[in-house]
């Protein structure tokens, strides 16, 4: 046991002497979540983020404000016109400037609605629903509270005190039939941690036995075997991050991750030693590793949600580890299911790694 100590020691003391290390096992993998949860957002569930709404409030009385207030509650992003953020938007709303005046006058007034030049179709329908619910928000509120104060001229105080009351009725939204896809977070950790895995275990992997084989070390440590120690720094890293950083659930599945990283890493260093059996010289071997972790990673769906390919895209994953370990990742983290559910994608990976083990075997020389 001293001796699996002093080698699991020794790989630490060296990672940590290589900075640089650093930013490829921690720094970049983060990045790219970051970034391919931007690039996959969707809808992905019954609860959509809040889009952006450019608002040119013309008003100047309390009516504009109380505008105001109420997108928010229908869950809009406000921003100005003209603004960084106003390039992100999909429509916009223009309060004109007598809006409170002719409310208060009980004359016909409207809120006019317009399109952002180049915004998506899809998703500025939905704003446009949010926009009318606005509207019908406001109608029931200045009825509602005539009617409290029996005919009285509204005021800003009792139209924010009925925006912000509790909902008398509440409405549950879940989906109906079918799972929703996986976007945003949900998607980007669960992809990048199963291709980030996969290609440096592979990488790793065969390099250290090619790098072995060439020193030596492989022959004294058949005569005195020595167990390697498995550190996933990594996995426990960007785990770490997606549940305290990018607030992604995996608390609750975390015995079931555990499992499945562990044996995809298992898979991913077989397939490591095979290559690494195959060709002697490092950079042989890197080359091999990359050629075949990268398409890897894009067959398996860890660079855009299956959902969205084509169906023979969608059964070619299953052709590579990567979409089996992304599936049962799917299963813990998006849909929130139990171990069970998980059996078939650790099998298949399983299946994997036998025959990457029985193919090491028949090549591996010392």
């Amino acid at each position: 046991m001293s001796a699996v100590l002093l080698i699991a020691w020794n790989d630490v003391r060296l990672f940590l002497r290589d900075r640089t290390a650093y930013v490829w096992l921690f720094v970049m993998p983060l990045a790219f979540v970051w970034v391919m949860s931007f690039a996959a957002r969707g809808p992905g569930g019954p609860a959509d983020a809040r889009p952006r709404v450019v608002v040119d409030n013309r008003d100047a009385g309390f009516m504009g404000r109380v505008v105001l207030k109420e997108l928010g509650q229908q869950g809009l992003e406000i921003v100005a016109p003209g603004s960084d953020q106003a390039a992100d938007a999909r429509r916009g709303i223009t309060v004109p400037a007598n809006f409170t005046e002719r409310v208060l006058a009980k004359q016909q007034v409207k809120l006019e609605f317009f399109t952002i030049a180049g915004s998506d179709t899809g998703d500025g329908q939905i704003v446009e629903l949010r926009l009318l619910r606005v509207i019908l928000a406001l109608n029931a509120r200045l009825a509602r509270l005539a009617i409290d104060t029996k005919g009285a001229p509204p005021t800003e105080e009792g139209l924010v005190a009925l925006i912000e009351a509790p909902a008398s009725v509440g409405l549950h939204v879940s989906h109906a039939g079918r799972k929703p896809s996986p976007v945003g977070m949900s998607f980007s950790l669960p992809g990048n941690l199963v291709g980030y895995t996969f290609l440096n275990v592979l990488i790793f992997g065969g390099a250290s036995v090619a790098d072995q084989r060439r020193s030596g070390v492989i022959r004294r440590l058949a005569i005195n075997p020595v167990s390697r120690v498995k550190l996933f720094v990594q996995t426990a890293g960007m785990l770490a991050a997606g549940q305290f950083l990018f607030k992604v659930p995996i608390g609750d599945s975390l015995v079931g991750i555990v499992i499945v990283m562990g044996v995809l890493g298992w898979v991913a260093a077989s397939f490591g030693v095979l290559i690494g059996s195959l060709a002697r010289a490092e950079d042989k071997v890197i080359g091999t590793c990359l050629a075949i972790g990268l398409p890897a990673a894009a067959i398996g769906g860890c660079w855009w949600p299956l959902e969205l390919a084509p169906k023979f895209l969608q059964h070619l994953a299953h052709a590579v580890p990567n979409g089996w370990a992304l599936d049962a990742l799917h299963q813990l983290i998006t849909y929130g299911s139990g171990l069970g559910a998980i059996v078939t994608p650790l099998l298949a990976l399983a299946a994997f790694g036998l025959a990457a083990n029985v193919a090491a075997a028949r090549w591996f020389r010392a």
